[in-house]
C-alpha cells in the first residue's frame, strides 16, 4: 500500500474514532437526561394523584378519574397505582392496569429513599413512598415517553447524518494533507528518476535543509557522491587495466608472430620464445596483482580473530628481505602503553595484514637504495601503527593524493618495475579493518607510509 493511502486511512480512522466517541458521549448523556426527566415526571404525576385521592378517600370512582382524564399533563399510556401502608391496593387509574410488576417492587420501594426505576412490560415505571414513616403509601406510575423517545430518535438521525458527512470531509481532508505532506517526497522521486549512470553529477534539491525530507535528500546526495566517485574509480580502473593488459599481450603476440614468420634457426626461435615468456610473466604478475586488489576490495570477515601485528610485520620482513637481499631494513619500537596483556594486537585477517605491510616494505625498498626503517608503535591509546620510511625519490605533492588509485603511478617512479596496485591494495585492507593509510612525502627526500589500525 502506498504511503499516501496509509496516511489517508490512518487519519480517517483516527478522526472517525474521535468523532464516533464524541457522538456516543452526546447520545448517552442525552438518553440519560431523558430518562431522568421522564422519571421525575412520572414521580410528580404519582404524587399529584396521591394528594388528590388521599384527600377524598371515599371517592375512588368518578371524581378522581374524571380529574385524572382531564389533566393536561396526561402521559401516554399512563398507569398509576397507590398502595396503602398495609400493601393493599387503594387506587388504580384504570381497571386494566396490571399489578404484577408493582407488587414485585413493593419491598424495594418501601426501603429505598429515592424513586425506583423499573420496567412494567413495555412501559417505563417508577415507584416511590409518600407520607410519614410508618404510614407511608407506595405510589407507582408507568407510561410511555413518546416525546422524549422521538427526540432521541431525531438525535440518532442527526448524529448518523453528521457522522456520514463528517466521514466524507475527513477523507477529503486526509487526502489533502497527505498530498501536501508527500509533495516534497514526490519532488525528490522526480529528481531521482532523472539521475542516470551517465549523469551522476546531478543532485537532489534539499529544500529548507531542516526537516526530515531535507535530511533524506542530503543523505541521498551523499550516497550519490560516493556512487559517483566509485563509478569514476571503476572507469579509471577498467581503462588502466585494459591498457596494462593489452601492452604485454600485444608484445608477446608480436614476438611470437615475428618468430613464426622469420626465425630460421633454433637459437632464433628460442630467443623469440624467451622474449614472449618474459612478456607473459609480466601479464601473469599483473593479473595476480589485479586479483589481489579485487580480493582486498571484497574481503569480508567478522573481526573475531585476534592478530599480532608485530608477527605480521616479521613475516612481511622475511618475504621482503628475500626479494631485496642487499637492502637493510631496520625495525624500531615506539611508545607502548604499560600493562598490555597482548601488545600490538588487532582484530582482523593475518594474511591480508601481512600483504599490506609487505606492499609498504616493497615500495620502500624499490624506490630507495638506503636503509628502510619500520616503526611499530601506539601513536595514541587504542591505535596501533606501523610506519615505513625510506629516503628514496619521494612523490610530488600534486601526485600524492592519487598514488592510492589502482594502476596509477607517479611520474618519477614509472621506470621501476610495478603496476601501481600495491598502495591501492594496502589502503583497501586498512579500510576493511577499520583503519587508514596515511602518506607523507617530499620529492627527492623520501616517503613515509603509516598503516593505522584500531587495537584489539
Amino acid at each position: 500500500m502506498l504511503i499516501r493511502n496509509k496516511l489517508i486511512l490512518r487519519f480517517t480512522l483516527l478522526v472517525l474514532g474521535i468523532q464516533l466517541s464524541f457522538s456516543a458521549f452526546v447520545y448517552y448523556f442525552h438518553a440519560a437526561a431523558r430518562e431522568q426527566r421522564f422519571t421525575r415526571r412520572l414521580a410528580g404525576k404519582a404524587v399529584m394523584t396521591a394528594r388528590l385521592h388521599l384527600r377524598h378517600p371515599a371517592d375512588s370512582g368518578r371524581t378522581a378519574r374524571t380529574f385524572h382524564r382531564a389533566d393536561l399533563l396526561t402521559i401516554e399510556k399512563e398507569e398509576i397505582s397507590i398502595y396503602g401502608p398495609d400493601n393493599r391496593l387503594l387506587y388504580v387509574s384504570a381497571d386494566t392496569v396490571p399489578q404484577a410488576a408493582n407488587r414485585q417492587q413493593l419491598a424495594t420501594v418501601a426501603t429505598a429513599g429515592a424513586p425506583v426505576r423499573f420496567r412494567a412490560g413495555p412501559l417505563e415505571a417508577v415507584g416511590l413512598t409518600y407520607g410519614p414513616a410508618g404510614r407511608a403509601y407506595r405510589l407507582f406510575a408507568a407510561g410511555h415517553d413518546e416525546l422524549g423517545r422521538a427526540q432521541l430518535a431525531n438525535l440518532r438521525l442527526i448524529l448518523l447524518a453528521g457522522n456520514v458527512g463528517a466521514l466524507v470531509l475527513i477523507i477529503l481532508a486526509g487526502w489533502y494533507f497527505a498530498d501536501e505532506s508527500l509533495k516534497p517526497i514526490s519532488r525528490v522521486i522526480k529528481q531521482v528518476k532523472r539521475i542516470t549512470a551517465r549523469d551522476l553529477s546531478r543532485r537532489v534539491d534539499e529544500g529548507n535543509g531542516t526537516d526530515e525530507i531535507a535530511q533524506l535528500a542530503s543523505t541521498f546526495n551523499q550516497m550519490l557522491g560516493g556512487v559517483e566517485q566509485a563509478f569514476e574509480a571503476q572507469k579509471s580502473f577498467v581503462s588502466h587495466a585494459s591498457h596494462e593488459l593489452r601492452t604485454p599481450l600485444t608484445v608477446a603476440l608480436g614476438t611470437l608472430q615475428t618468430g613464426h614468420a622469420y626465425d630460421q634457426t633454433l637459437d632464433e626461435a628460442k630467443a623469440s620464445m624467451a622474449s614472449a615468456v618474459d612478456d607473459l610473466r609480466q601479464l601473469v604478475a599483473l593479473t595476480n596483482a589485479l586479483l589481489t586488489l579485487a580480493q582486498a576490495d571484497q574481503a569480508r570477515f567478522r573481526g573475531e580473530e585476534t592478530v599480532r601485528l608485530d608477527e605480521c610485520l616479521t613475516q612481511a620482513l622475511a618475504q621482503c628481505q628475500s626479494r631485496y637481499p642487499e637492502r637493510h631494513i631496520r625495525v624500531d619500537f615506539g611508545a607502548v602503553p604499560a600493562r598490555l596483556e597482548t601488545p600490538f594486537a588487532v582484530a582482523g585477517n593475518a594474511q591480508l595484514l601481512t600483504t599490506a605491510l609487505l606492499n609498504l616494505l616493497d615500495n620502500a625498498c624499490k624506490y630507495s637504495r638506503a636503509e628502510v626503517r619500520a616503526t611499530l608503535s601506539y601513536p595514541e591509546p587504542g591505535t596501533v601503527a606501523v610506519a615505513v620510511a625510506d629516503t628514496g625519490i619521494g612523490i610530488e605533492p600534486a601526485e600524492l593524493a592519487r598514488v592510492t588509485e589502482p594502476l596509477y603511478r607517479a611520474e618519477n617512479g614509472r621506470r621501476a618495475p610495478g603496476y601501481g596496485i600495491g598502495l591501492a591494495v594496502t589502503q583497501k585492507i586498512a579500510q576493511r579493518h577499520g583503519g587508514d593509510l596515511r602518506l607523507a612525502s617530499v620529492a627527492g627526500a623520501g616517503t613515509t607510509a603509516t598503516l593505522r589500525l584500531p587495537a584489539a
